[in-house]
C-alpha cells in the first residue's frame, strides 16, 4: 500500500488515477540525506539561520557535499552531539542557548531553524519542546524541523521545513490585502526569485495574482493564511507540506499539474484558473506553449538532439513523473520510472497528465516503479542499454563504467526548470550528457573505466 499523508481533499482536487504500470519492490533507498535542503533553502530564506543539530557523520555529509559554497558566506552551521549528549547526559539547553546567541549577535537573523537530523528516541533532545522557551529568552524566532534519514529522498528535507513554516504563517486579517478578483491564491515550493517573479509573472498575465509565496524572501513576509485561501505547489515533493497547509491552516489545495515544461505550465494555469474560477484566454494560451515548443525546437542541442532517445529513471529525487512526462511529449522513449516515493494523492493531476500524453501519442504508459530495488534496476539497464540513465550520484560511475551514460538526478533539482521561460534549461540538461558521449565516441572513448 502506497503510504498517503492526506486524510480528505477539498473539491479542487483530482482524485488518484488507476495505474496498472504501477509496481513496488521495497528496495533500498540510495539518496542524499535531507539535510542537504540546507544548501537552497538558506539562499532562499535570506534572513534566515539555520542550525544543523546532529552526529559528527552529519558534520562530515555537510563538509563534504556543501563545501563547494564556502565563498557565498553561507547562513548555516553544525551543531555536533557527543557521546555524551546522545545519551542525555548533558544539559543541552545551556548549549543550544549559548550557540543561538551566538548566532544571534554574530549575524541577526530574524528566524533560526533547528534542523533535528535525527529522532527524538535516537539523539534524546526535545528540540519541540526546548525551542519555545528559548525563543522567548533571546526573542528570535526558531522553527524544528525534522530533516532525518527516515524520509524517502533528499528533496523532503525542504518539505519538512515549509511544513513547519506554514504553522507560522500569520493568520489573515482585515489588513491583509487580498486579490478583488479571485479568492487569494498561495504558491509554495523553493524557487530562485528570478523563476517565481517568472512564474508570478505567466500568471498575471491571464489574470490570476498571487497573494504569496512559501516559503518567502524574508521571514516577516511569510503568507497569511485561512480557510478562504488556495494553495498550489510548484514541487512534486511536498506532499506534507500540502497536507499542514490543508489540515492545519484549512486551506484549498489545488491539485495541479507542476510547471515543468510547456506542458505542464500550461495545465499548471490552466488548474489554477479553474479553482479559481478565472476567465483565461484559451487560444492565448496554448499560443503561448505553442511558441514555447518551437523555441525549444529551434535552440541549439534542443528536440531534435533528444528526440527518439530512450531514457530509463533510476529514482531520487522525486521529480521523476513529471520529468518523464516532458520527455514523453518531446519524443523521447521513457523506459521505467523508478520513483523512491509516490503520494499518488499529491501527485495526482501530474499522473493523469502523463497517462494522457501517453494516450494522445499513442505510445505505450511507461512502468512506474515505486521504491525500486537498484540491484534490480541495473538487471534492467544492462539488458535494455538506455541511451540515458537519471540517476542518484552514487550510481552514475558504476553505470557509465558500463558505457551508458548518465545524467544526475540532483542537477534537476539545483537548476531553473520551471515555468515558460526554463523550458530550455531543462532540454540542455538532457541533451549535454548525450553529446559528451557522442563527442567521446567519436575520439574512441566507448567505456569509462
Amino acid at each position: 500500500m502506497v503510504k498517503t499523508n492526506f486524510i480528505s481533499y477539498t473539491s479542487t482536487a483530482v482524485q488518484p488515477a488507476k495505474l496498472e504500470s504501477l509496481e513496488c519492490e521495497t528496495g533500498n533507498y540510495h539518496s542524499f540525506c535531507p539535510i542537504s535542503c540546507v544548501s537552497w533553502l538558506y539562499q532562499k530564506l535570506e534572513d534566515s539561520f539555520f542550525l544543523v543539530i546532529g552526529t559528527k557523520t552529519c558534520g562530515f555529509f555537510l563538509q563534504s557535499s556543501m563545501g563547494v559554497m564556502i565563498f557565498a558566506e553561507p547562513r548555516y552551521a553544525m551543531a555536533e552531539l557527543e557521546e555524551a549528549d546522545i545519551s542525555a547526559q548533558l544539559n543541552d539547553y545551556n548549549e543550544l542557548k549559548r550557540l543561538c546567541l551566538q548566532i544571534r549577535n554574530d549575524r541577526n537573523p530574524s528566524v533560526i531553524v533547528w534542523i533535528g537530523t535525527c529522532t527524538t528516541e535516537l539523539i534524546k533532545q526535545d528540540l519541540e519542546g526546548m525551542a519555545p522557551r528559548l525563543e522567548q529568552e533571546i526573542q528570535v524566532p526558531i522553527v524544528v524541523a525534522r530533516a532525518n534519514g527516515l524520509d524517502h529522498a533528499f528533496t523532503q528535507g525542504e518539505d519538512t521545513v515549509l511544513a513547519a513554516l506554514a504553522n507560522r504563517c500569520p493568520q489573515v486579517s482585515r489588513d491583509t490585502v487580498k486579490p478583488k478578483t479571485h479568492p487569494p491564491l498561495i504558491l509554495f515550493g523553493s524557487l530562485p526569485n528570478s523563476v517565481a517573479n517568472q512564474l508570478t509573472i505567466d500568471l498575471n498575465s491571464f489574470g490570476i495574482e498571487v497573494a504569496g509565496w512559501l516559503p518567502s524572501k524574508n521571514y516577516s513576509e511569510l503568507p497569511a493564511l485561512d480557510q478562504t485561501c488556495y494553495v498550489c505547489g510548484v514541487q512534486p515533493f511536498l506532499s506534507r507540506t500540502a497536507a499542514t497547509l490543508m489540515r492545519r491552516r484549512q486551506c484549498q489545495l489545488i491539485s495541479a499539474p507542476f510547471p515543468i515544461g510547456p506542458d505542464g505550465t500550461r495545465a499548471w494555469i490552466e488548474a489554477i484558473a479553474k479553482a479559481l474560477q478565472v476567465p483565461i484566454d484559451q487560444n492565448k494560451l496554448l499560443e503561448r506553449e505553442s511558441e514555447n515548443w518551437l523555441e525549444l525546437e529551434e535552440m541549439e542541442d534542443g528536440l531534435p538532439s533528444i528526440r527518439g532517445k530512450t531514457v530509463f529513471f533510476m529514482g531520487d529525487s522525486l521529480l521523476e513523473i513529471a520529468l518523464a512526462r516532458f520527455l514523453i511529449r518531446s519524443g523521447v522513449v521513457v523506459q521505467e520510472i523508478g520513483i523512491p516515493f509516490l503520494d499518488q494523492r499529491y501527485q495526482a493531476a501530474e499522473l493523469q497528465l502523463l497517462q494522457q500524453t501517453c494516450k494522445e501519442l499513442d505510445v505505450t504508459m511507461p512502468v512506474i516503479v515505486h521504491k525500486p530495488d537498484n540491484y534490480f534496476q541495473l538487471k534492467r539497464i544492462q539488458a535494455l542499454q538506455p541511451d540515458l540513465v537519471i540517476t542518484g550520484m552514487a550510481h552514475a560511475n558504476p553505470i557509465e563504467a558500463r558505457g551508458i551514460t548518465t545524467k544526475w538526478s540532483v542537477e534537476f533539482v539545483f537548476s531553473q526548470i520551471h515555468g515558460f521561460t526554463n523550458a530550455g534549461n531543462l532540454v540542455t540538461l538532457l541533451s549535454k550528457p548525450l553529446s559528451r558521449h557522442n563527442s567521446l565516441a567519436e575520439l574512441g572513448w566507448t567505456e569509462i573505466v
